[in-house]
């Protein structure tokens, strides 16, 4: 073999050559450190396996760098390497050069696991999910059953949990460690603004807390109040074309088919909706929005929500979607809810058996929010993993909110542990503008943009969600990523390391070519 890299090799394993037998050291080295050489020589010589090569590559290079020696201070011959190098990619299944994966891959893997190995240091600490947190749970939950002297049977039912709900700041100040000017402040709120917390969903509340986040997004504190400013009129007030329809879009509807929810959100979009007495509505309304998508044969998709839709009746739920299936041109129907994690105990088999039926005929696809990982648990992991055998898919629409969720470490944390519940993160919507209420929650764009794209390389493609901002309609928020544009490539940014590459565009002139493929082998 000649002094001459093989014309073969890519040019990282040209480079890798360049870099050990450049200028430097060729005395022997200590005794010591030959020993060691030969026995990683011998090694990479004797197995057929790329591991052995690589540690010998991975000691010449450490020396080279670190102290000017040549191979040949260890008694390796430029031609024993060049025969090593082309056994690694020989024996690679993809001809992967040992140049490529030495010098390429594996200080990108571990710049990459350096990021990573910091978020896994502190998601268990920093965002605990109900899984981590479940031995606390437990205990929490045998003191609120005896506080609110709840049998297994009412724990264990949603009527009993509905029936248990607590919906006073005398009930919660029971149940929940709070400042006595907290308590103050929640009962000014809830004079005006409706407070209903399963006695589950109290249950993942941590005592001692300061601003759970659980509690953060079902107690209602004094902002809610105090926040200035002008309230823009209920959701879809200019939207709603008929009788309990809101429509953003031609193809899609919702059905706003009940006000109750078995908690209601800090942060609710509907807040105007929730009204002092539950209601589930007439018949006649159901029909009449019903009619309005019968008349309408460009709707395709429709989501039932609310409210919550998992709080209505197994029996009229199943009637919406009968009658949703008998339209011929609705192919997608959504049921909206957060009840998987409020009150899971809810997700009885006969709902189960009336999604698959429905699913059967048209896909279901169950829309549901959770923002923080604390709300799954391994009782609400198991009901979606119930549901998601009975639907489409499942689907998480988290909101973006101060404390709660604002920072990548509590973003990557809930959408990995959703997406290990059968859930898949979907969108993460800005908190909403319309309500002054909710100013306090909100969160800035810059924020929420930098959280989302940083997820890119460090978790999973399809455990990131896009980020929405809701104006009249659903609009992304996605950094631009396009740096730079010239005739023929674009400079693009890796969000994630703020690397910065270069992408060949497409040959324009090829493009706009139609004498392509089988059109032109055309007379």
């Amino acid at each position: 073999m000649t002094e001459q890299t093989p014309p073969a090799w890519d040019r990282y394993t040209a480079t890798l050559f360049d870099a050990l037998f450049g200028a430097g050291i060729a005395e022997p080295a200590a005794e010591t450190e030959r020993a060691q050489a030969a026995a990683l020589l011998n090694q990479a010589r004797e197995a057929n396996l790329t591991a052995p090569i690589l540690d010998l590559f991975t000691f010449l290079s450490h020396q080279a760098n670190e102290q000017q020696r040549r191979p040949e201070a260890f008694g390796i011959e430029r031609a024993t390497l060049e025969e090593l190098a082309a056994k690694h990619q020989r024996i690679d299944e993809h001809m992967v050069s040992v140049g490529g994966r030495l010098t390429q891959a594996r200080p990108i893997a571990a710049e990459a696991n350096a990021r990573v190995d910091a978020y896994l240091a502190e998601k268990d600490v920093l965002a605990p999910s109900g899984i981590e947190l479940w031995d606390k749970i437990l205990e929490n939950q045998q003191r609120i059953k005896q506080a609110l002297q709840m049998s297994d049977d009412d724990w264990n039912s949603f009527p009993g949990q509905i029936r248990h709900a607590v919906d006073s700041i005398e009930t919660l100040a029971d149940l929940v460690d709070l400042p006595e000017k907290a308590v103050a402040s929640i009962a000014r709120v809830t004079k005006q603004y409706r407070m209903r917390l399963t006695p589950y969903y109290t249950s993942l509340i941590m005592p001692g807390t300061v601003n759970d986040p659980v509690m953060l997004q079902s107690v209602p504190t004094g902002e809610m109040i105090d926040n200035a400013g002008i309230e823009i009129p209920p959701v879809a007030a200019d939207h709603s074309p008929a009788r309990l329809i809101d429509q953003f879009y031609p193809r899609v509807v919702t059905i706003k088919a009940t006000n109750m929810c078995a908690m209601y959100c800090t942060h609710c979009l509907r807040i105007a909706h929730i009204g002092r007495k539950d209601q589930i509505y007439s018949r006649e309304a159901y029909r009449e929005a019903l009619d309005y998508i019968r008349a309408n044969p460009r709707i395709r998709d429709v989501l039932i929500t609310g409210g919550d839709a998992f709080v209505l009746p197994n029996s009229m739920l199943k009637w919406l979607l009968e009658e949703l299936d008998a339209i011929d041109h609705v192919k997608l129907k959504r049921l909206g809810t957060r009840v998987p994690v409020t009150v899971p105990m809810r997700v009885d088999e006969e709902l189960l058996d009336i999604i698959e039926a429905s699913n059967d005929i048209k896909p279901i696809r169950v829309v549901t929010q959770i923002n923080t990982a604390q709300e799954i648990t391994p009782i609400s992991r198991n009901t979606f993993r119930r549901i998601s055998k009975r639907c489409f898919t499942v689907l998480n629409q988290a909101v973006l909110l101060k404390g709660i969720n604002d920072s990548r470490v509590k973003m990557w944390k809930l959408c990995e542990t959703i997406q290990e519940a059968y859930v898949r993160p979907y969108y993460i919507f800005n908190c909403s503008y319309r309500n002054p209420q909710f100013t306090h929650f909100r969160v800035p764009l810059e924020v929420g943009r930098d959280i989302v794209e940083s997820m890119y390389g460090n978790i999973s493609g399809d455990a990131i969600p896009r980020y929405i901002a809701t104006a009249g309609g659903k609009i992304p928020l996605h950094r631009d990523n396009v740096m730079a544009v010239s005739d023929a490539s674009y400079t693009l940014r890796k969000p994630w390391s703020g690397q910065e590459v270069t992408y060949p565009d497409a040959d324009p002139h090829l493009y706009a070519n139609e004498d392509f493929a089988f059109a032109g082998y055309q007379d």
